[in-house]
C-alpha cells in the first residue's frame, strides 16, 4: 500500500493543482529569443519546448499571453533557443523576471537567422515560424529547425518548482 494519501488523488482541479502535477515532469530550461522590427533583442525563459516532428525538424515553445515578449514573437519570421547548461541558472532567473531589457550586460549573438543567442549554451537552436496556435492563455509556436550549434556539457534542470542537478 502507497505510503501518499490517497485522497489527494480525488481533490479538485485547480491552477494550483494542475501546475503542481504538470511540475512532475522534469524540463531543461531555455532562453527562447526573438528580435523586435527594430532590432531589438527580446527574450524569456521557457521550459515548455519539444521537439514535435523530425521530418521536417519542428519544434515548438510555448509562451503566455501575458508574457512581455509575446507580440514580438509573434510578428517574428524566425526565433532562436539557447538550451540552457547547469551554470547558467542567473541567465535562467533573469529571463524569467520582467525587467526591460534582460539581455543588457549579458553575451549574446545574432545568429545567421539574425535571432539572439545566448553564450556558453548546450545548443542553439534557430527556426524559422511555421505555425501560432493559440490554445488556453497560450500561444503555441511551431518552427522549423533550420540551424543548431551543439556543446558539451550538464543541463539545468527543473523540477517540483525547483532547479535539479542530474546525478
Amino acid at each position: 500500500m502507497s505510503s501518499e494519501d490517497p485522497r489527494r488523488l480525488d481533490e479538485p482541479l485547480t491552477p494550483t493543482r494542475f501546475r503542481e502535477a504538470c511540475g512532475r515532469f522534469a524540463t531543461g530550461v531555455a532562453i527562447a529569443g526573438a528580435m523586435d522590427r527594430s532590432g531589438v533583442p527580446h527574450g524569456l525563459t521557457v521550459n515548455s519546448f519539444s521537439s514535435v516532428s523530425l521530418d521536417p525538424p519542428l519544434v515548438l515553445i510555448c509562451l503566455a499571453h501575458t508574457a512581455t515578449a509575446i507580440e514580438v514573437f509573434r510578428g517574428a519570421t524566425h526565433f532562436g533557443l539557447s538550451l540552457l547548461s547547469a551554470h547558467q541558472k542567473e541567465l535562467s532567473d533573469r529571463f524569467a523576471r520582467k525587467d526591460s531589457d534582460r539581455f543588457d550586460g549579458v553575451q549574446w549573438r545574432r545568429g545567421i537567422t539574425g535571432v539572439p543567442l545566448l553564450a556558453e549554451s548546450l545548443a542553439e537552436i534557430e527556426c524559422a515560424m511555421k505555425h501560432i496556435v493559440r490554445a488556453g492563455d497560450h500561444d503555441i509556436f511551431i518552427g522549423q529547425m533550420v540551424h543548431a550549434t551543439i556543446r558539451e556539457g550538464e543541463p539545468l534542470i527543473y523540477y517540483a518548482s525547483r532547479y535539479r542537478k542530474l546525478e
